[in-house]
C-alpha cells in the first residue's frame, strides 16, 4: 500500500506544469543556462520514472554529472527513502529529514495539547447527551455540534483573532487579550503562562471540529450499547450506575471513535495547515504550505510519506484495539 501511495504522490506531484524550477522560467534575471544546470543538479532532467527510482532506492546504481561538465560529483548522490534519505530541499539546500525535525516537536506539542483538550470536552459530553438523551443539555449539546461540524476552521481562527486580538484588550496593561501568534513572546522570558497563552487561540481552533465531530459519534455509539441486554443485567445485579455507564457501556461505545481517533491521529506529527498559518505556528502544516507554494517537492512528498505510514499504522493499531474493547472480536 506504502508503495502504491508513493508512486500516485510522486506522479501527482510531478505532474504539475513547469516543475519546481517554474519560477526561474518567468523572469529574464536568470540565465536559461543556470536553469538547465539546476535541472541537472537536481536530477530533473530525467525522465519521470528515472526521479522515482532515484527517489526510492537512491542513485548509487547511476553517474552524476551535476555540473555537465564530464566530472562525476558527490553533490546529488543519495540512498533513496528505503534507506532513510529524502534528499534534499529544493529551496534551501538542507536535508529533508533536518527540515521535518526542526518543525516536528513544534507540531506535536500544539496537536498533542488539542487531541487531550478534545478528548477531556467530548467524551462527557457524549456521555452525558446519551444518557439525558432529549433532554435540554442533549439539545443544546446537538445544536453546537452541528455548529462546530459546519464553521469552517479558517474562518474560526479569523473571528478568534479579531476578538481576542483586535478587539479586546487586557485591562491591566493595555494590550491585547491574547496574542495573534507564534509559540512565546519574542524578547521575553518563555514562562509557562506566556506559552498557555499563546496555545488557547490555536488550541480553541483546532479543538471545536474535532469536540463536534467525537461528541456526536460517542453519543450515537451510547444509545446503541444501553439499551442492549447486558446493560440492563448490569442493572439488575445491582451496580451502581455509574458503573455500568463507564464499565460495560463506555468501553464497547468507544469503538467507532477508536476508528475516528485513528485517522486524525497522524495530525499530530503532520499538524494542521489552517492552524499553523493563521497563528503563525512554526510546525509541519506551515511548512507543508510553504513547500507546496515553492514547488518544493522532495519536502511535500516527505511529508506525505510519513503522514501515510502513520495513517497505515494507526489503522493496524485500530483493529488490535478492537479486540480488547470488545470481546466479541477475534482475528482468527
Amino acid at each position: 500500500m506504502l508503495f502504491l501511495l508513493s508512486l500516485i504522490l510522486f506522479m501527482l506531484i510531478n505532474i504539475v506544469p513547469g516543475g519546481p524550477l517554474a519560477g526561474y522560467g518567468r523572469t529574464r534575471r536568470i540565465n536559461p543556462d543556470k536553469v538547465e544546470q539546476l535541472k541537472r543538479q537536481f536530477g530533473l532532467d530525467k525522465p519521470m520514472a528515472v526521479q522515482y527510482v532515484v527517489w526510492l532506492a537512491g542513485n548509487d546504481w547511476m553517474r552524476v554529472d551535476a555540473d555537465g561538465d564530464g566530472v562525476t560529483e558527490s553533490y546529488g548522490q543519495r540512498r533513496g527513502i528505503l534507506r532513510g534519505d529524502f534528499g534534499f530541499s529544493y529551496r534551501n539546500r538542507q536535508p529533508v529529514i533536518q527540515e521535518i525535525r526542526e518543525r516536528l516537536w513544534n507540531t506535536i506539542y500544539l496537536m498533542s495539547i488539542t487531541l487531550f483538550v478534545v478528548a477531556l470536552v467530548a467524551i462527557p459530553i457524549g456521555i452525558i447527551s446519551a444518557i439525558k438523551q432529549y433532554s435540554l443539555f442533549d439539545f443544546t449539546a446537538t445544536t453546537l455540534s452541528f455548529m462546530g461540524q459546519a464553521i469552517p476552521e479558517f474562518w474560526l481562527g479569523m473571528i478568534l483573532l479579531l476578538v481576542f486580538y483586535a478587539w479586546l484588550d487586557n485591562p491591566m496593561t493595555g494590550d491585547s487579550l491574547l496574542p495573534s501568534g507564534g509559540m512565546y513572546t519574542l524578547g521575553a522570558d518563555p514562562t509557562i503562562f506566556d506559552r498557555v497563552k499563546h496555545l488557547i487561540l490555536p488550541v480553541t481552533m483546532g479543538m471545536v471540529g474535532w469536540v463536534a465531530w467525537y461528541s456526536r459519534f460517542l453519543r450515537s455509539s451510547m444509545l446503541g450499547v444501553i439499551h442492549q441486554d447486558y446493560i440492563r443485567t448490569a442493572r439488575a445485579k445491582g451496580q451502581k450506575e455509574n458503573i455500568v455507564m463507564l464499565k460495560h457501556a463506555l468501553k464497547n461505545a468507544l469503538i467507532p471513535l477508536v476508528t475516528l481517533f485513528a485517522l486524525d491521529f497522524p495530525y499530530i506529527f503532520t499538524g494542521s495547515i489552517y492552524v499553523e498559518l493563521i497563528f503563525s505556528w512554526p510546525g509541519m502544516g506551515r511548512l507543508f504550505y510553504d513547500s507546496a507554494v515553492h514547488r518544493d517537492y522532495p519536502v511535500m512528498m516527505g511529508i506525505l510519506i510519513i503522514s501515510a505510514c502513520l495513517i497505515i499504522i494507526c489503522n493496524l493499531a485500530a483493529d488490535v484495539a478492537y479486540s480488547y474493547l470488545d470481546p466479541r472480536v477475534r482475528y482468527d
